[in-house]
Parts: C-alpha cells; sequence; structure tokens
C-alpha cells in the first residue's frame, strides 16, 4: 500500500512516520508549504525549522521526502474564503477549509492521486461498515479533531488513515522522546498557520481596512463606544471592545448599518439561546441513510464537552433544538453533528446568518 505522510515538524505529524514503519508502511514524506510571505513581508511562518524537521526525520527512517509548495492555493481558497467570510460579518474557520481544500484537496488533486492513503497527525479514527467508510472520535478527547475535519469529502475520507487516532497526548509525547525525535519538546502549534507569528486583527486590518461605526447595548440601545469596523468582532467575543464597566460581550452585528451590539455580565439572557438554524448539512458518508435522524450530539465550536439537542433535517436548512440554552452562536461558524454515543462524526453545516 502506497502512503502519503504529510508532516509538519510538530510531534502528532512526526510521530506517525515511526508509527507507519512499525505497521510495515514505508511512507512517503510531504512537508506542505501554506505560509504565505507577500511582497511586503506581511506574512511570518516559521517553516524554516518546521522543513529542518521533517527532513531529519525522513533521513532517520529512510523515507523519501518532497516539499510541496500550495501558497497560492491556500491564498486563492482558505485566505480568500477567510477574508470574503469576515466581510459578510461572519465567523470564518480557516482550519476546517484548510482540511477540505488543502490537505485532503489540492495536494491530493496534484500529488496524492498514486497513493491509496493519506496519513496525518489528526487526532481522529475512522471505521467500515457495509456502508462504507464513517469518522470517528480520538481516544484523547480533549484533543480530538473531528471538528476540523467534519467538512472533508468522501473519497477524501476514505483516503484517510489516522496512526495517532487511538493514542492520548501524553503517548505520543512519549513515543516521540522515545525515538529522540527533534518535535518531542515542541509546543503545539497555536491560531491560524498562514498568519505565522502575525496578529489575527492585523491582518484583518491590512487585508479589509477599518470603518468606525457605533457599540450599543442590546436591550437599551445606548451608545456605548466606538468600533473599527464589524469585521474584527464575532458573536461571544469579549476581548476587543474596550468598554468600562464590563464584562461586555458582542451578542449581535448589524453589517448593514455596521453597529455592534453589546450585553453586560457574564450571564445576560441575550447570550442564549436553545435553536441553531443551518444551512445545508454535509453529510461525511453519504452512503449512510439519515432520513430518521433526530436525537444527536453536537459542538458549535472546537471544544472537548459534547452538547444534547434534537435536530430537523431539511434540503437547504436545517434546524437543531438544544437540550440547554448555549451562548456564542456564531453565524458563519460551524456546528459538526455526532452519534448519541459520541463515536461518530456525523457531519457539519454553517451556522445560517438568521440566528443573527
Amino acid at each position: 500500500m502506497n502512503i502519503a505522510a504529510l508532516v509538519s515538524g510538530g510531534v502528532d505529524s512526526s510521530v506517525t512516520v515511526p508509527l507507519l514503519k512499525q505497521m510495515g508502511f514505508d511512507p512517503h514524506i510531504f512537508y506542505i508549504k501554506i505560509g504565505m510571505e507577500d511582497q511586503d513581508s506581511f506574512m511570518d511562518c516559521p517553516s524554516e525549522e518546521d522543513i529542518e524537521i521533517t527532513t531529519w526525520i525522513a533521513k532517520k527512517y529512510g523515507c523519501r521526502f518532497d516539499i510541496i509548495d500550495l501558497q497560492e492555493e491556500y491564498w486563492a481558497t482558505v485566505v480568500k474564503y477567510t477574508i470574503d467570510t469576515v466581510k459578510k460579518g461572519l465567523t470564518p474557520n480557516p482550519d476546517i477549509m484548510c482540511n477540505l481544500l488543502i490537505k485532503f484537496g489540492a495536494f491530493n488533486d496534484r500529488y496524492g492521486q498514486e497513493f491509496d492513503k493519506i496519513a496525518t497527525g489528526h487526532y481522529a479514527t475512522n471505521y467500515e461498515t457495509k456502508d462504507g467508510v464513517f469518522l470517528a472520535t480520538a481516544k484523547d478527547k480533549v484533543k480530538d479533531q473531528t471538528y476540523f475535519l467534519s467538512q472533508i469529502t468522501y473519497p477524501q475520507l476514505h483516503k484517510t488513515i489516522f496512526p495517532i487516532g487511538n493514542l492520548p497526548k501524553s503517548d505520543v509525547r512519549k513515543i516521540a522522546s522515545e525515538m529522540s525525535l527533534p518535535s518531542a519538546t515542541r509546543k503545539d502549534s497555536q491560531g491560524i498557520c498562514f498568519l505565522g507569528k502575525i496578529n489575527y486583527g492585523e491582518f484583518i486590518k491590512n487585508q479589509i481596512g477599518i470603518l468606525p461605526g457605533e457599540i450599543r447595548e442590546l436591550e437599551s440601545n445606548k451608545l456605548l463606544g466606538e468600533h473599527q469596523g464589524f469585521w474584527f468582532h464575532t458573536i461571544g467575543q469579549r476581548r476587543g471592545l474596550k468598554l468600562g464597566g464590563g464584562p461586555w460581550f458582542v451578542v449581535k452585528k448589524d453589517t448593514i448599518n455596521n453597529i455592534i451590539y453589546a450585553s453586560k455580565g457574564y450571564d445576560p439572557i441575550s447570550r442564549y439561546s436553545d435553536e441553531i438554524i443551518l444551512n445545508k448539512v454535509h453529510f461525511l458518508n453519504p452512503n449512510h441513510d439519515y432520513s430518521e435522524l433526530n436525537q444527536i450530539k453536537f459542538k458549535i465550536r472546537h471544544q472537548p464537552e459534547f452538547m444534547e439537542g434534537f435536530i430537523t433535517i431539511g434540503d437547504t436548512t436545517s434546524k437543531i433544538v438544544s437540550k440547554e440554552k448555549i451562548s456564542g452562536i456564531a453565524p458563519g461558524q460551524f456546528t459538526v453533528m455526532y452519534s448519541n454515543d459520541e463515536k461518530t462524526c456525523i457531519g457539519s453545516a454553517m451556522i445560517s446568518e438568521d440566528n443573527n
């Protein structure tokens, strides 16, 4: 079996290589360059050390190794999606799009056709039944990354292999240390890769600019202050409002009139709802019959905890009624659905603008 291993230089993807070798495979290692470096040097992705580590691992295990430049594809798809989504006043999720469009998308389209499987360092698993392959949660529920894989296509899912999916993070670190991998003590990456060391707000400001507008209290319509553009704020956000006497949280955005509405306190009623309106649901395994799907577990953001609710699926829109009221329902973000035993990741859908 021909396997492509996508290794970033981090500890998780690095450990996939010795694990694949132990399984009897001889993976072809690929490092994907996606950090943008434009003419103004605005982007700054620390790829040099990543490449050095990945090169070292390839030599240690006698694997073929290639560096693949997908910067143009990343800018044309994931970064464009991020900017376009923010301009609409919605909350983007570049990590979900990166898996769909780059790691299992552009890479596979350009280089992956000769490989039977694509191995990554995601904390996820999969299993197969008569209906085909299903995406399943990882053993480490805190590190589980099925949320970020919930939009990949079925052909992409069919090619996945997740060597560390049945290991807790502590064991992954232990293996890296025992194998003397240079990534053993590296910190986990945080934030959006293509930004490197650049602050997200600075990136948005550079790409879109500023547009000052009012911040008003939702309950009284009282003028509280001024913001620099609705695209700098997302539903449920606290930081960046720069309002005294708080805490204040963003609870609504009027993108037409460029007004941010905020509510005061950690638990204002305006922050909570038990209904989530969704755009069209993407099922990871379309071969399975979900026509009777009703009670589910779900997440509206990447977190260890599952929420319980009931879903009504329509042709173009769907709705989840949660058993408990939840906060921070951000249009543009993704809701990911799971089976009641919290094992199978069923699919996902973008939270509709109708929730705002």
